[in-house]
């Protein structure tokens, strides 16, 4: 299939990107590596009556050193991070979680930002990001404001963005020199989407743990966080299922040892000296 007939625009800066998405009455879309949109374009899953490209605008393509953090542009593409040319090869998960997306191919053309704002529940940033409590930077008519990594989706591709809200930059902490990551997730096939996912940040009190590749959204494990962050007992495969059955209580026997595979996985690389 092609897609349905669409305007387009070429906006030359991020404030005319929101006035061309505000003009468009909730009928626009934002494109820039189109790794996502343009198979959804071409399936009519999308019918927009405005593609705003913002591909090329400066400003989306940044990484700033901002002392606490980095500040990663949302136009910035995987294999950008992935091939350790920028100050962020300081933090380890952050390259080797964009190592790890689909194929080579996309991860050139692909950007952190659009696959934030497309909200997959199998995509990688938003559980990586959520677990190193990353924040986005997010500009509309009405303003600036923030929204945590974490609270970014409600369910499946539909997120608190309003309909002409633009995400600008992934504000990320710096990690401490004591802090330790892991990330995990479970392929059918490598470069497909993952059957279940985990990622854990050990940091003392703030160290935290979700589970990705769910129905909806990453969703947090606080009791399993709180007790990594105490150091407490190995925490055994028993406690792992029930943690598992606590954050996703409709995922089926079978499903929930798949989910806890994964994050003993994860739990391994971060616990380690």
């Amino acid at each position: 299939m092609k897609p349905v007939a669409f305007d387009y625009c070429r906006p030359p800066d991020v404030e005319a990107a929101i006035a061309a998405l505000r003009g468009a009455g909730g009928a626009g879309k934002l494109i820039a590596g189109g790794q996502s949109l343009g198979p959804m374009l071409n399936l009519r899953l999308a019918r927009p009556a405005l593609l705003i490209d913002i591909s090329g605008l400066p400003e989306l393509r940044e990484i700033r050193d901002l002392g606490a953090h980095w500040r990663i542009g949302a136009g910035v593409t995987h294999a950008e991070l992935e091939d350790g040319g920028t100050p962020l090869g300081a933090h380890g998960m952050v390259p080797e979680v964009a190592r790890q997306i689909a194929y080579r191919a996309i991860r050139n053309r692909g950007t952190v930002g659009g696959s934030l704002a497309h909200a997959d529940p199998a995509a990688d940033w938003p559980l990586a990001l959520a677990a190193c409590n990353a924040v986005l930077a997010v500009h509309g008519p009405r303003g600036s404001r923030e929204i945590a990594a974490a609270e970014l989706m409600i369910t499946a591709f539909t997120t608190v963005l309003e309909d002409d809200e633009i995400i600008v930059a992934i504000d990320l902490p710096k990690p401490r020199p004591a802090s330790r990551w892991g990330y995990f997730k479970l392929c059918r096939k490598v470069g497909e989407f993952p059957v279940a996912s985990a990622a854990v940040v050990r940091d003392g009190e703030a160290s935290r743990v979700f589970l990705g590749a769910l129905a909806d959204r990453p969703r947090p494990l606080p009791g399993l966080a709180r007790r990594i962050a105490q150091e407490a007992a190995p925490i055994d495969g028993a406690a792992l299922l029930q943690a598992v059955a606590e954050a996703a209580p409709e995922i089926d026997d079978i499903d929930r040892r798949i989910y806890a595979a994964c994050l003993a996985r994860a739990l391994d690389q971060a616990m380690r000296p």
